[in-house]
């Protein structure tokens, strides 16, 4: 037999509440299910009583051949079997309201199930997701880079970050507005989810800066991510803009915290920055080797 009890949650945990309203839900199935149950027993049951009534009034008379007495018992049979009905139909309406209500109770819950369910969509976007471009913002990005870190320790493979910075974000503000500047990130950041792999991480870090966390990446597939990244641009008022981009990038030491990695990618970054104010090479964008090197 089905247990009906309630799920307990972990000893020292609060139970989830859609986990709860889902436990709610199924209980009142349960419910409408004995109720559902009870209403096709309860039909067979009266069918019955109402078969052994008409034998135990009609049956006596067989034995007699006394018109009026048998046309009596009769007239009794047919009142009782009249009162066997109104009693079933009259239950019946009863536990037909009860299963309207367990169902529109579950109608309920259901709702307030869905309506929890987007309210926690819309917390974990604001949560971890940056509301501008919709990658993941610093706070995400910094623990999913303490959890590949663990990662790369407990099985010693490679893990690479890439820092990157818009060189032009701000003369674009000035000079065509700043929604024109938040094309640009949005147009970025779409750029930066095309050209990297689903175990990838695209990450916002604030104003035109951003991260990615690229786990088991050798150096020629960081170069294949630059070039996907490099080369686009947005249509501004009167003119084609070219987005580009500063970066920088360092492959994870195993002993080194997640502060030293970044700290030696930045300052890869800006390596870069001064090359570029000063004429000198760029890290990007990188000419992908050929098959025979």
């Amino acid at each position: 037999m089905e247990d009906s009890s309630p799920i307990k949650p972990d000893q020292g945990f609060p139970e989830d509440p859609l986990l709860a309203r889902a436990h709610e839900i199924r209980r009142g199935l349960r419910r409408l299910e004995r109720r559902q149950w009870w209403m096709a027993s309860s039909a067979m049951l009266v069918i019955l009583l109402l078969t052994v009534g008409v034998a135990s009034f009609a049956f006596p008379e067989i034995m007699h051949w006394e018109e009026g007495t048998y046309s009596f018992f009769l007239s009794q049979a047919v009142r009782g079997l009249i009162g066997l009905v109104l009693l079933f139909v009259v239950y019946t309406v009863y536990q037909q309201h009860l299963i309207n209500k367990i169902r529109s109770q579950l109608a309920d819950q259901v709702d307030s199930v869905a309506k929890v369910e987007l309210l926690t969509q819309e917390v974990y976007k604001l949560a971890v997701l940056d509301p501008l471009t919709n990658l993941h913002n610093r706070r995400s990005g910094e623990q999913r880079l303490f959890e590949e870190i663990a990662r790369s320790r407990r099985h010693t493979r490679p893990l690479t970050v890439l820092l990157l910075d818009l060189d032009g974000l701000k003369q674009c503000n000035d000079k065509f507005g700043h929604d024109m500047g938040d094309k640009m990130l949005r147009a970025f950041a779409e750029r930066l989810k095309r050209a990297i792999r689903g175990s990838d991480l695209a990450v916002r870090l604030g104003g035109d800066e951003f991260m990615l966390i690229l786990p088991e990446c050798r150096v020629e597939e960081v170069r294949i991510v630059l070039n996907r990244v490099s080369g686009l641009e947005i249509e501004c008022p009167g003119e084609s803009v070219p987005v580009t981009f500063a970066c920088g990038w360092a492959d994870y030491q195993q002993g080194e915290t997640a502060q030293q990695l970044l700290k030696r990618a930045d300052e890869a970054l800006y390596a870069d920055k001064r090359a570029a104010k000063e004429g000198g090479p760029r890290r990007m964008p990188f000419p992908l080797p050929s098959p025979a090197s």
